[in-house]
């Protein structure tokens, strides 16, 4: 598996409508990549800035469709003047979850 974190630093009058459209973004990506087994987007409850992604893919080729789709295309212009950073890191997942049988 490939796992791809995303940091971001919001502007603090962007926060609500960006995690809304984030939010939006990763049900979107669930839904048409089948590659895309995993889209987590959390906040840090201290520093409502503060965002982080979780993404999960069955292969760095899954990333890189994901990367080439339409739906990530059109999202990048709605959200870029809302971050005010943003810092990605790749990473192969080397072990699985436990089974909870």
């Amino acid at each position: 598996m490939f796992v791809v974190t995303v940091f971001f630093e919001i502007k603090p009058e962007r926060i609500e409508a960006f995690r809304e459209a984030m939010v939006r973004q990763a049900a979107r990506c669930l839904a048409l990549e089948p590659g895309c087994r995993q889209f987590d987007v959390c906040q840090d409850p201290q520093v409502a800035t503060s965002f982080f992604l979780y993404e999960v893919y069955a292969d760095e080729a899954a990333f890189e469709a994901h990367r080439s789709s339409q739906h990530f295309a059109d999202f990048g212009p709605t959200v870029k003047d809302w971050i005010a950073s943003r810092k990605l890191l790749t990473y192969t997942r080397v072990s699985e979850r436990p089974s909870t049988h």
